[in-house]
């Protein structure tokens, strides 16, 4: 009768897992839909992933976590002083903050980046309204599979993994705003 009982579970357990990636792929269709130009790039991922924890250093040694952007879609992007794409990218960040000021865009230099060349950086690309935070052993960076530079994460308001974007891009597009609005408006924040 157990042996029943439990072929009985695993159905309605399928049943019910299948429901939901069907609601869950739909919705994700929608979003990807909405991808062009760079954000053809940006892959979506079916379940969300939990990240690890670790702290990050503002430029005056202070220590931060993501935790602190619970609450908030974020726009978590992993670059360096050295990276010629990410210098390309930095501004089209910052125009996307002022854009969608919903949302948190948390760049992290990863690696050996030294304060006054993340704020030479910032000065030269015009970046006024993004924070200065550092992952200076790359602690988070590896923890997260990041190998190379840039790599932008999208986290929803629990903090979890929900799309990634190798390369540059242009986050202050269209494309780009509309698929953020898309994610945005699919779920409420746990504020």
């Amino acid at each position: 009768m157990l042996a029943s009982m439990g072929g009985n579970v695993r159905k309605i357990l399928v049943v019910l897992y299948t429901a939901f990636l069907i609601g869950a792929n739909a919705a994700a269709a929608d979003v990807a839909a909405l991808r062009d130009g760079d954000m053809k790039k940006l892959a979506l991922h079916e379940a969300p992933v939990a990240l690890p924890e670790a702290v990050l250093l503002d430029a005056g040694d202070g220590e931060h976590t993501l935790a602190e952007y619970r609450g908030k879609w974020v726009v978590l992007n992993f670059w360096a002083t050295w990276c010629a794409p990410c210098r390309r990218e930095m501004p089209s960040l910052e125009r996307l903050q002022a854009a969608m000021p919903d949302l948190a865009v948390v760049p992290v230099a990863t690696g050996r980046n030294a304060v006054e060349g993340i704020e030479r950086f910032f000065e030269e690309a015009g970046v006024t309204a993004l924070p200065i935070l550092r992952d200076p052993k790359s602690v988070l960076s590896r923890a997260m599979g990041v190998m190379g530079l840039p790599v932008t994460v999208i986290l929803n308001p629990e903090g979890e993994e929900v799309a990634r974007l190798i390369g540059d891009a242009e986050w202050d597009s269209d494309s780009a705003k509309a698929v953020l609005g898309a994610l945005m408006a699919g779920q409420p924040s746990v504020e």
